[in-house]
């Protein structure tokens, strides 16, 4: 672990409850996440992760609680808007264009952030031609960084599993978020992938200062770049502190081994 600075709380979430009919995917749950640090979300399937990181970034609007960020309450926000405040993301199942280059997948990452009208935009003319080689200019940074230079121009759909979750992650940088939500970075990885994806993580929370909240299956990566981990069972929360904590809880661990149920 490097000796980063944790900052004060950035995100907090508070008695969040979300129901779906009569079913409940998410029952009080209370967390919070710090600037700076890497915060895991961990849990069985089925467990709420996915629906809680929906709830943050404005897919789902939770019955009960409310999520703050940088002291603003937001509580029916779509997603756009709370990109916008500076909350980004990547997907479990890669929503990339497959057809369009690396270069231009990461693009996409940059509209929140262009000014000039989509018209001008098209035509790249006059003010809309400065900003987009601006635009470029940082995406370009962002291909050096995830040391994807060499498949610049390379259809998105042509690359491997590991490097297209490594654009997607890209993508989301591109929007140069304050707080990325990541939903299991390393899925469906080999274990030389998930190195690579790991190290990225880490860098990315190191030379960004970006705060970063992962939902992840695998407990190794997790127990290995985390500050701190908070733990969901059947939409409650059964356990929240450092990985040591966690991993000592015994409630944690039974729901892990299936014993408490």
């Amino acid at each position: 672990m490097s000796t980063k600075k944790i900052g004060d709380v950035i995100l907090d979430v508070q008695n969040i409850s979300l129901r779906f009919g009569g079913v409940k995917a998410l029952t009080d749950i209370s967390f919070n996440v710090k600037e700076h640090e890497i915060r895991a979300i961990i849990g069985p399937n089925g467990a709420g992760k996915s629906s809680m990181l929906n709830c943050i970034n404005g897919v789902y609007q939770p019955q009960e609680g409310q999520i703050t960020f940088r002291g603003q309450h937001f509580k029916h926000m779509n997603s756009r808007q709370v990109a916008e405040m500076g909350i980004a993301r990547t997907f479990q199942n890669l929503a990339l264009f497959k057809g369009m280059s690396v270069i231009d997948n990461i693009m996409t990452g940059r509209n929140l952030r262009m000014k000039s009208n989509l018209f001008l935009q098209a035509l790249r003319i006059g003010p809309a031609q400065k900003e987009e080689e601006k635009h470029r200019e940082f995406v370009e940074h962002i291909i050096d960084f995830l040391e994807i230079q060499a498949f610049r121009k390379t259809p998105v759909g042509q690359l491997p599993y590991g490097l297209q979750k490594r654009v997607d992650l890209g993508r989301a940088l591109a929007m140069e978020p304050q707080v990325l939500l990541l939903d299991e970075p390393m899925a469906g990885m080999n274990l030389e992938e998930k190195q690579d994806m790991s190290r990225f993580i880490l860098d990315v929370n190191d030379e960004f200062g970006t705060t970063i909240v992962l939902i992840e299956h695998d407990m190794g990566v997790v127990m290995d770049i985390s500050d701190r981990v908070v733990v969901l069972d059947y939409g409650k929360k059964i356990g929240d502190g450092t990985p040591d904590e966690v991993r000592s809880n015994e409630e944690v661990i039974s729901a892990y081994l299936g014993t408490s149920h």
